[in-house]
């Protein structure tokens, strides 16, 4: 059975040590403990969907798995809160989290459990971001303390900008594991007419893609940042972070290329705690 949280008492260190891999571990750490607390409870939440949409087990046991975080979540909604997720009910009571955004995020699971996505036409590549990635995003600007219609714009923006600089940067790595997500539409444009994931990372199109898909995730950046440019600092300094560490690895990817062979992309230690320093103090 899954589990979200344990005991009160016990919540921040089992939440923070899931939490504690995560770009965005500095970020929530940034945060107010209450805050922080209800952070580290949607992002626990979300790994643990997560891990289910991602094992080896059969695709029915995880969709049935999936099913069971729907029922668990009525149960919580309903006031019959298991002490396992005394922690994931504070975090909703506290910051009136909508339950249908936990299950988008479930919904955007189911989509990976149920069958391995190969280039989605793109009303459903943008369905996918909005689920896996702008749900999480609704949640978490009502932990950030931010109303509508920013906090839902911010959502709607930054989750898709980094959906797609996760996507960009793990072509190589989803192609092993049978899933493409680069938009069938955007495959055609480039003349790549298979949809065998190794075949389209492998094909001399892919750049043309990653470029499209650049300039897609540079304008939900954008748009994110007027956003919390009119927003209170203390309000934004989080997603300003989560922002400025994903659009520098947007930058490398860009300036890398998507050529063969591809070098792993990712913010170093050094570069991470200079956004933190920047954004998270000053």
């Amino acid at each position: 059975m899954t589990q979200l949280a344990v005991h009160p008492e016990e919540t921040e260190p089992v939440a923070s040590r899931r939490a504690a891999g995560s770009s965005f571990y500095f970020a929530m750490r940034m945060l107010p403990r209450a805050r922080r607390d209800a952070m580290f409870e949607i992002y626990s939440f979300c790994r643990y969907v997560d891990d289910i949409a991602d094992s080896e087990a059969p695709r029915a046991d995880r969709i049935a798995a999936l099913e069971r975080w729907r029922r668990e979540l009525d149960e919580v909604y309903a006031g019959r809160v298991a002490p396992e997720h005394r922690g994931l009910a504070a975090a909703i009571a506290e910051f009136g989290l909508r339950k249908e955004d936990f299950i988008a995020i479930i919904e955007g699971m189911e989509m990976d459990a149920a069958a391995d996505i190969r280039a989605p036409d793109l009303a459903t590549f943008d369905l996918y971001c909005d689920r896996v990635a702008s749900a999480v995003g609704r949640l978490s600007v009502k932990a950030f303390g931010m109303g509508e219609p920013d906090g839902e714009q911010l959502a709607h923006h930054l989750g898709r900008a980094l959906q797609i600089v996760n996507i960009l940067r793990d072509i190589d790595e989803d192609a092993e594991n049978g899933r493409l997500y680069l938009p069938r539409e955007l495959l055609d444009e480039a003349g790549i007419t298979t949809t065998e994931p190794r075949a389209v990372a492998a094909h001399p199109g892919v750049g043309q893609i990653g470029q499209a898909l650049i300039e897609r995730a540079r304008r939900h950046f954008e748009a994110a940042d007027e956003i919390m440019d009119r927003s209170p600092r203390w309000m934004v300094r989080a997603p300003r972070i989560m922002g400025k560490v994903y659009r520098a690895i947007l930058d490398d990817l860009s300036a890398r290329g998507f050529d063969q062979p591809r070098e792993p992309v990712k913010v170093n230690k050094l570069s991470l705690l200079l956004i933190v320093l920047q954004y998270g103090f000053v």
